[in-house]
């Protein structure tokens, strides 16, 4: 099971989506790190479901407490167990679900893979999981921004065909991000958005977007060589979250259109220092990161359970047809901007580590 995310700064996950709780433990993490659960609670606010009509109506608090690893305020050195509580929790919703598995879901694959499904939702393929991700994640951003000064934003940049203006990465905020629920810092295109995730709602449907997000104030030399480079430690990071369809860094796949004298990033002295004057690479050559600002964006495809009808078989391969149950968000990527900026963050504390130890 692949249940640990990192090398030196890892995370280890568990929990159901509608079992007793989901939680994280976090190891590797440096003693004497000022931490409190209100370091961690914001990031979990700004995942947890039932914020507003265009997210699943499951109503979690989602409160953080830490049981381990923080003595006095400050990190110990030893693990950091994060608990999060399901409060909310209504499996008989998903009774109807377990007689045939639901298209595109991970009900197929994991009964075929270990022979036993979970009793209600995703179990452990649930969004749910998630938020022991943004727990943990929480904790890699606070030793990024004390240690290191490196802060983590990401935002909302297309919902289905309504494409946003990019915000500007030197300057968006997450407070700009957050200004509205679709977590898009565009105001018209997010109002466009939040109709055309209504619009799926009501037709029984979902629908899918793309997560754009920057690093900034990464230093150079961050990323390994060869198969630790840091942009497929961050891909690798991003297509491990539910939903996920796509990566891209820098130009992206726009860059296979491009000649090289177009997408090449002119050297230029700046800030007492060698830097770039575009940045089409997204901050990183050679997967080492070049101390410009970490550029990518994350395709979420539209959430597989949906209210309308579908067609399946059931596990004895006669025909069937499934309904969704439960509560699902008709869009994922307003709460996955959360998620991003974690596994973001869990990848660059590790990378910090790594590039430390072999100094």
């Amino acid at each position: 099971m692949s249940n640990t995310f990192g090398r030196l700064f890892r995370a280890t996950t568990f929990g159901e989506s509608h079992g007793p709780a989901v939680g994280a433990v976090i190891d590797g993490c440096p003693a004497r790190l000022p931490l409190s659960a209100e370091d961690v609670q914001p990031d979990l606010d700004r995942r947890r479901p039932g914020q507003s009509d265009l997210v699943t109506a499951r109503r979690e608090a989602d409160v953080a407490q830490i049981v381990s690893g923080v003595d006095g305020g400050v990190t110990t050195g030893g693990p950091i167990a994060v608990l999060i509580e399901n409060l909310d929790q209504r499996p008989g919703d998903y009774a109807r679900l377990r007689s045939a598995p639901r298209p595109s879901h991970a009900d197929l694959t994991y009964r075929l893979k270990y022979g036993v499904l979970s009793a209600s939702g995703g179990g452990r393929a649930s969004a749910r999981e998630t938020a022991a991700r943004v727990a943990a994640g929480a904790v890699a951003r606070k030793l990024l921004a004390v240690r290191y000064g490196v802060e983590v934003v990401a935002w909302v940049e297309t919902v289905g065909e309504v494409n946003s203006r990019p915000p500007d990465p030197a300057v968006v905020t997450r407070a700009a991000v957050d200004a509205h629920p679709v977590r898009c810092p565009d105001p018209a295109a997010a109002e466009a958005m939040a109709e055309a995730i209504r619009q799926a709602q009501r037709a029984g449907d979902s629908v899918g977007g793309v997560v754009g997000c920057v690093c900034r104030g990464v230093p150079v030399g961050w990323g390994e060589p060869v198969f630790g480079k840091l942009n497929g430690e961050l891909a690798r990071a991003m297509m491990t979250i539910p939903a996920a369809r796509g990566f891209e860094v820098g130009a992206g796949f726009a860059a296979a259109a491009m000649r090289g004298s177009a997408h090449n990033d002119p050297y230029v002295w700046k800030d007492r220092r060698i830097g770039t004057q575009t940045n089409r690479s997204g901050g990183i050559q050679g997967g080492i990161s070049d101390g410009e600002p970490l550029l990518f964006r994350v395709a979420f495809k539209p959430p597989a359970t949906i209210a309308r009808p579908q067609q399946s078989v059931d596990w004895d391969g006669r025909p069937a047809t499934v309904e969704g149950g439960g509560r699902h968000d008709p869009c994922v990527v307003p709460r996955a901007v959360a998620v991003v900026e974690a596994m973001a963050a869990l990848v660059l504390a590790d990378a910090a580590l790594l590039a430390a130890a072999v100094r």
